[in-house]
């Protein structure tokens, strides 16, 4: 039986429950799978050897999802080549392709949950009475540990964008 974690975040207000673990800064990132838009199979081996900022959204087709997903696409843009941005939901495939073309999305990857609820399992994020995943943000670093991890408390709020796109910036050595 997974982990439940009652009262992890809330829906306008509503308490909620998560289902898997909490993750934490330096947990070894567990594995997933997945599928993109052109329902192939995607798992954390996938991108083995880049730094992975994988977003978590509940639908791309509501307000903050949609403005959550644009902005790592734009960011994703001034990314060197060894940082790739995944953006995970339980959205059908075909409506994750419908819009990123409708917002000239092109430079992070969709992938959708909807076949195993893998990811959401796997990273603490699958919420019990919705069947959606929460949102969150996590940082995975080219030695499959977590270097950054967010869960959003309220899920119709965004994330803290600029902690997250700061742990992406190498941690400067003051050595003396």
């Amino acid at each position: 039986m997974a982990q439940e974690r009652k009262n992890a975040v809330t829906f306008k207000g509503n308490p909620l429950t998560l289902v898997g673990p909490e993750l934490k800064t330096g947990d070894e990132a567990p594995d997933f799978k997945v599928v993109d838009t052109a329902l192939k199979p995607v798992t954390l081996a996938s991108s083995k050897g880049k730094t992975r900022l994988i977003s978590v959204v509940p639908s791309i087709d509501t307000p903050v999802c949609d403005l959550q997903t644009k902005r790592f696409n734009q960011e994703a843009s001034k990314f060197p080549a060894g940082i790739v941005v995944l953006t995970v939901s339980m959205d059908l495939p075909f409506a994750q392709g419908r819009w990123c073309g409708l917002a000239s999305a092109d430079k992070i990857q969709m992938l959708s949950d909807y076949q195993e609820a893998s990811f959401g399992n796997a990273y603490g994020v699958l919420i019990k009475e919705l069947k959606l995943l929460s949102r969150a943000i996590f940082v995975i670093g080219t030695d499959d540990k977590i270097q950054y991890v967010e869960y959003v408390k309220e899920i119709t709020t965004p994330p803290d964008y600029e902690k997250a796109l700061q742990s992406l910036k190498p941690k400067s050595c003051c050595c003396g």
